[in-house]
């Protein structure tokens, strides 16, 4: 009699009701880890957002609003003249122009050599490659601030103190896009090389007509990286430049803390002009961005 009430239906001792209660309690599990994660992600992105708010809403605020704590103050009224007057107070479009020139520059030649660096280290095959990569690699590991003094007496040296081409040269070369580069194109298949060479290709025909087209995932990430950290750097262009009509935009927003005392809401208004693009090019470029990092990873 008991052996039949433990096989019973329904019985909490049954098998079935067994596995069932289980799958149950792990699906309660799962979802109360899966709302948890959903929590701290949003916690994590409000406080991504909130600086970029603040500086929105204080571009929009009055001199004496921008020093006050809240928010948003109870006379607020939107100051759309801010953005205008951001362009009285200093060369803004002049700033604007020399940070896109710079940094397109920049980018072009990065993007090129570090792709024919990337192109010899994984597949051509010399004496002492994978040394010399690793060598190469080591560079990474020197901060940039060490490495600052040689190059500024190499400008003063070459004569491009104060000019774009001492911007431009130092920045051309880069150890992360042509390692980026490597381990992409690293997942190439050989086969296709070696057809190419069959057909009569030299190795920079190989290079450019068979390797870069099938890279593109690749350079475009290498692209979006070496544009968006050239536009908003500042430690070099403050060091190499001294003419005012030279200034890039980082420098160019020093001066609403030097010309006219702290203007903190024209500050905000040109730092949103300045930032507003760079979100724009992430948003567009986002699947590429992803989509480069991912089969960079593949193989190593």
């Amino acid at each position: 009699m008991s052996m039949i009430e433990t096989t019973k239906p329904g019985n909490p001792a049954d098998p079935a009701v067994m596995v069932d209660s289980k799958r149950r309690s792990n699906l309660r599990s799962r979802l109360v880890s899966t709302g948890l994660l959903h929590v701290l992600l949003v916690i994590l992105g409000m406080s991504m957002i909130l600086p970029f708010l603040w500086m929105v809403l204080t571009s929009l605020k009055t001199l004496g609003q921008a020093g006050l704590p809240e928010w948003l103050p109870g006379d607020f009224s939107p100051q759309w003249d801010n953005y205008r007057e951001v362009f009285n107070v200093i060369p803004f479009g002049r700033f604007y122009w020399n940070s896109i020139f710079i940094a397109a520059w920049v980018t072009l030649l990065q993007v090129f050599t570090s792709s024919l660096a990337a192109f010899s280290f994984s597949r051509l095959q010399w004496p002492g490659r994978d040394k010399v990569f690793l060598l190469y690699l080591a560079t990474m590991m020197l901060p940039g601030l060490v490495m600052m003094v040689p190059n500024y007496q190499i400008m003063i040296s070459l004569g491009l103190v104060d000019t774009f081409t001492g911007l431009i040269l130092p920045a051309a070369f880069s150890a992360f896009g042509t390692f980026l580069l490597r381990q992409f194109m690293l997942t190439i298949p050989s086969s296709l090389d070696e057809a190419a060479e069959i057909d009569g290709a030299s190795k920079f025909r190989v290079y450019w007509d068979v390797i870069l087209p099938l890279s593109r995932p690749g350079l475009i990430t290498l692209t979006i990286f070496t544009f968006l950290g050239n536009y908003r750097t500042i430690f070099w262009p403050l060091v190499m430049l001294k003419s005012v009509h030279n200034y890039t935009l980082p420098i160019g927003l020093l001066y609403f803390d030097s010309t006219r005392g702290q203007t903190t809401h024209l500050l905000m208004a040109a730092a949103t002009m300045m930032i507003v693009p760079l979100i724009l090019i992430f948003v567009i470029m986002q699947k590429y961005l992803v989509k480069g990092i991912q089969l960079g990873a593949v193989k190593g």
